[in-house]
């Protein structure tokens, strides 16, 4: 499956003047709306887990959003609820199904800009 964005008109957006920004312990996601689809640039500070800084939040076992993503700055290691480990870092490119857990390694906070899974990343649970 190939993503394909068929614009109808030049766009152009920035993270530095974000539609939404939504925090959350250690870490905050910066969306924009362009083309029909929604791009995420997520910081993550050192400490930060998705199972102690998201879970909370969301209140699913591991996280449930898809991810393709591009790795700007640190290390984060992912584990996927089936056991596979990734460690990615700057300059890598990660595609993620749903069910998994993320942690920052390291001292240097991770910045990812998601293409696929951040229009519900980090949305309280409604029940």
């Amino acid at each position: 499956m190939q993503a394909q964005v068929l614009a109808e008109k030049a766009e152009m957006k920035s993270f530095n003047k974000a539609d939404e920004v939504r925090t959350f312990p250690k870490g905050k996601l910066e969306l924009v709306h362009i083309g029909g689809a929604v791009i995420g640039r997520a910081t993550l500070e050192p400490g930060w887990k998705w199972s102690t800084s998201v879970q909370p939040l969301v209140n699913t076992k591991s996280c449930e959003a898809p991810h393709f993503q591009y790795h700007v700055s640190g290390t984060l290691m992912v584990v996927m609820d089936d056991g596979t480990q990734l460690e990615c870092k700057a300059g890598d490119v990660s595609l993620l199904p749903v069910g998994h857990d993320a942690w920052v390694v390291g001292d240097e906070p991770v910045v990812v800009v998601d293409f696929q899974g951040m229009r519900e990343y980090a949305k309280p649970s409604s029940g």
